[in-house]
């Protein structure tokens, strides 16, 4: 089941979509703390964002920029402001359509539909990869947390991405040499250590304490609180 975020601070809109989607099959989270909206969309990672521009704080400009720096999923303004230099400030902040209120529901749906459609049922990889509150783009070799984002080289790219992948488990260091060796770079034990403590000292950045569990017999793992 896809999730939408929804971001109106119109109590019966955001009421109103919430139902109608989820007669629909998704599962619809409504945003009420206008403050923390990032926060919100790091925690529950939706498949979608439904963004209204005239907000409480921030307008939805702003919270769309923030978005668009950590995350790819599709962002449809909904909005009364149908002037066109609304519409064209919305798409060069990186969303995807803009609806006019009053809106047919019908409609909407369709909306949403095609570009969820277009977005994940037709690509072949997805690009973006998150573990809790943390964020790795592979295409921009980029791995982010909260406010802050680090580069990535691309060996240290290949690691995290299997820790990514499989990160209930844990993932041996034979799998990991296996991985690197595909790049055009020479891998051995030793090899891998030097990248493993490069990338930890990275990640130390953060602030997250031991955020690569090492397991002797096992290999490593994501793990933070």
């Amino acid at each position: 089941m896809q999730k939408i975020m929804i971001v109106e601070d119109d109590e019966i809109i955001s009421s109103t979509l919430k139902k109608h989607l989820e007669k629909w099959n998704y599962e619809v989270y409504v945003v009420e703390d206008f403050e923390n909206i990032m926060d919100i969309f790091m925690k529950e990672q939706p498949a979608l964002v439904l963004l209204d521009i005239s907000l409480p704080c921030y307008n939805g400009y702003h919270w769309c920029q923030e978005m668009r720096k950590v995350s790819e999923i599709p962002i449809i303004f909904i909005s009364s402001t149908n002037e066109n230099m609304n519409i064209v400030m919305a798409m060069n902040m990186g969303a995807d359509d803009f609806i006019n209120k009053p809106f047919d529901l019908n409609v909407l749906t369709a909306k949403v539909q095609a570009i969820l459609r277009r977005t994940y049922s037709f690509s072949k990889q997805f690009h973006i990869l998150t573990y809790k509150d943390l964020v790795l783009n592979i295409l921009e070799a980029t791995i982010s947390y909260q406010n802050q984002t680090i580069e990535l080289t691309k060996n240290e790219l290949k690691i995290i991405q299997m820790l990514f992948e499989k990160s209930e488990t844990f993932v041996s260091r034979d799998d990991l040499m296996i991985a690197l060796w595909q790049s055009d770079q020479f891998v051995d034990d030793n090899t891998l250590s030097v990248n493993m403590n490069r990338l930890r000292k990275k990640l130390d950045d953060f602030g997250i304490d031991s955020l690569i569990q090492t397991k002797k017999g096992l290999g490593y793992k994501l793990s933070y609180e």
